[in-house]
């Protein structure tokens, strides 16, 4: 199976399940190939950042799409998980959270809004300064 979302190793982007889809967390890539590496605070600016979580985040609805066929059958998101490999002492998670939240929105309006977590961590696979996963409901 070929996805626009290739995975990077034994799962598959997203899983749909009794009226509800979850992706896998996904980081800023394009075509497999991660764009930027580094931890924020450090080799990464928040505006970077809130770029490179923005791909990650297209990256959840594409996976979406793929799993159902279309955004169309997304009633709404519900739960975005936004993880931030930072430095210590960094606080400004919820600022490069934004960038999701803002591609949740453009894409699919009000079905977009969604309760959110910014967690920071030590580190991402591959050197990815930002993975996104999102919990959405499907139309029934």
């Amino acid at each position: 199976m070929s996805t626009a979302v290739p995975p990077q190793g034994a799962y598959v982007p997203a899983v749909v399940h009794g009226g509800l889809v979850w992706t896998a967390g996904m980081t800023p890539r394009r075509n497999g190939v991660l764009l930027v590496r580094g931890t924020v605070g450090r080799e990464i600016d928040v505006p970077t950042a809130q770029q490179a979580v923005a791909v990650a985040a297209d990256n959840t609805l594409t996976a979406i799409a793929e799993a159902l066929g279309s955004l169309d059958a997304v009633e709404r998101c519900l739960k975005l998980t936004v993880f931030v490999a930072a430095v210590d002492g960094f606080t400004e998670h919820s600022a490069v959270a934004d960038g999701a939240s803002a591609v949740l929105v453009e894409r699919l309006g009000e079905r977009g809004v969604v309760a959110r977590s910014a967690v920071g961590v030590a580190s991402l696979p591959s050197g990815a300064p930002v993975e996104v996963e999102l919990l959405a409901a499907v139309r029934r």
